[in-house]
């Protein structure tokens, strides 16, 4: 955890003002969340091509099949019509699975923090003490 600050503090990926909060790059953030969800669709997408096109009665035909796979998987939709039948592809799901929902949350609830601005609130009760 420790390294991880260090790291944040290194990026200035986050401010801090005169009431001690920090203030942090929410574009830049969301920015960086949503590379990292690419690239895990796109990643796992191919090793799930990989392992799944030689399989016997594998709906995976092709890359854009495995690609769809991820974001259904990524995005808790999975309708059904592709769906992994080896045990790598099946871990690769699980993985995107639990990584893709993390990531989008998180992208969800900062822009459902900036849009309703609990932190401002937050900021104004620390403004009100300092002047009482």
């Amino acid at each position: 955890m420790v390294v991880f600050q260090k790291v944040m503090e290194r990026t200035h990926l986050y401010s801090i003002d005169e009431f001690g909060i920090k203030n942090y790059n929410y574009g830049a953030l969301g920015f960086f969340a949503l590379l990292i969800f690419t690239l895990l669709n796109v990643s796992l997408g191919y090793v799930t091509f990989i392992v799944e096109i030689d399989a016997v009665n594998s709906p995976v035909k092709n890359y854009a099949d495995a690609l769809w796979l991820m974001l259904m998987s990524s995005t808790t939709i999975g309708f059904g019509d592709v769906y992994p039948v080896t045990l790598v592809g099946r871990i690769a799901v699980f993985v995107m699975f639990i990584l893709g929902v993390g990531i989008l949350g998180a992208v969800g609830a900062v822009f459902a923090n900036k849009l309703l601005g609990f932190a401002d609130t937050n900021i104004k009760n620390r403004e009100l003490r300092k002047q009482n």
